[in-house]
């Protein structure tokens, strides 16, 4: 193999997974961690405000192995459509519960998503066992709540028993069972299970399918990152992480197939973090996924890695998302199953800390590693090195799963 050549800017479009919060966080979590990661492993990184026309973004300049590389990061966010799709109230995520759940259930895709990964399945459910325990707390205190109303009216003279002092005392036990389930939504910044309720109801809702506000939001991507391979980058860098995998993929495909690619640009690479693509091509009405799984996977002109980790138990790790999905072609290239392997890049000190916090976890793919290996998201995103450069000598990862297990697999 020829020695790569270094190159010196780059252009990188981050989009994020089902989340409803400001774009901002990512520019915060990228300075601190980049910062840590330079620390560790000895290269320079710096950030500024964003030099390009994105809604928002970043500029980077760093020096590593001797080149310095400037670096324009842009965030693709669609934390809006995430908002939108939030039922605001109580009732509206019990019916959401009861529609994801019918839908992965009776479509069979549950059972056949656990024949992968159980970490994925057991996040998937504790959303609806914990709303569940919630409600079963709510009416058993609303019940305690209405007895104990009914005997303490008892001891009050000259109140006569009967029944509208009965609908009284559970009118009270009513409010005090929607004062419980209002006081468990209040904190779900700590148990997360409205927010990972609404994230499956997102793609259960359409049975797979894009609802037309994401799909407008795709074209619109694929606008922007056209006007970039328009330019003179010397490679262009998708990042999707966790639900923002799949996304990238609609766009990366539709790009190729409108012919926006050109020959001479820049360098494309695509990097999938986290993927939890089969959450959504294991469902009947994704043959627009699976057929731009079928199509991206075979594209000469890019370079694919995705990378994720046994220990992040919310991600499909070291599944081949074309692969299981059961729409890879003869000639399939992409992409590299690569692992982040948690338990070796973080020191056991660090690995104790974090291997309960499951959320946290799952954003671990662009955070700092204490005993980095292949894997740095700071040498990927403001390297000297294009993505194919990075891995083109690498093998899969040995523990692969890559066999056909899905059930749809016809195609749009």
């Amino acid at each position: 193999m020829s020695s790569p050549t270094h190159i010196r800017t780059r252009r990188v479009f981050y989009i994020p997974g089902y989340d409803p919060f400001h774009p901002r966080r990512y520019r915060e979590l990228y300075r601190k961690e980049a910062a840590a990661q330079a620390e560790i492993s000895g290269y320079d990184i710096a950030l500024r405000p964003k030099t390009t026309k994105g809604p928002y973004g970043w500029h980077v300049t760093s020096t590593q192995d001797d080149a310095t590389v400037e670096t324009d990061i842009e965030v693709l966010y669609w934390s809006d459509i995430v908002r939108d799709s939030m039922g605001g109230s109580i009732p509206a995520t019990y019916l959401a519960l009861l529609r994801t759940a019918s839908v992965y259930i009776f479509t069979g895709a549950l059972f056949r998503l656990m024949r992968l990964r159980k970490g994925p399945i057991i996040a998937a459910l504790y959303p609806v066992v914990f709303l569940l325990v919630q409600l079963l707390a709510a009416v058993a205190i609303g019940f305690l709540a209405a007895v104990l109303f009914l005997v303490l009216a008892g001891t009050v003279p000259m109140v006569k028993p009967g029944w509208l002092l009965t609908a009284i005392c559970a009118g009270g036990g009513v409010v005090v069972g929607v004062f419980v389930l209002r006081w468990f939504k209040a904190r779900d910044s700590r148990f997360f299970a409205y927010y990972l309720m609404h994230d499956y109801s997102f793609s259960a809702r359409y049975l797979g399918g894009n609802p037309k506000a994401l799909e407008d939001r795709i074209s619109t991507f694929a606008d922007t990152i056209a006007d970039a391979l328009g330019s003179a980058y010397d490679e262009v860098l998708i990042v999707g992480h966790s639900s923002g995998a799949h996304i990238a993929v609609s766009i990366l495909s539709d790009l190729f197939r409108q012919g926006r690619v050109p020959a001479q640009g820049p360098t494309l690479s695509f990097l999938s973090l986290g993927q939890v693509v089969p959450m959504v091509s294991f469902l009947p009405k994704a043959q627009r996924l699976r057929a731009d799984l079928a199509y991206l996977c075979a594209r000469d002109e890019l370079t694919w890695v995705d990378v994720t980790a046994p220990g992040d138990g919310c991600a499909f790790a070291l599944c081949d998302p074309v692969s299981v999905t059961g729409v890879a072609p003869q000639g399939k290239r992409w992409p590299l199953i690569l692992s982040a392997a948690f338990t070796q890049t973080l020191s056991p000190e660090r690995w104790k800390e974090l291997r309960w916090r499951f959320f946290r976890l799952h954003f671990q793919y662009l955070c700092a590693f204490d005993r980095p290996d292949h894997y740095d998201y700071f040498r990927i995103t403001a390297g000297p090195l294009t993505l194919y450069d990075r891995y083109c000598d690498k093998a899969p990862s040995k523990s692969l799963i890559d066999t056909p297990v899905n059930k749809y697999r016809s195609v749009a």
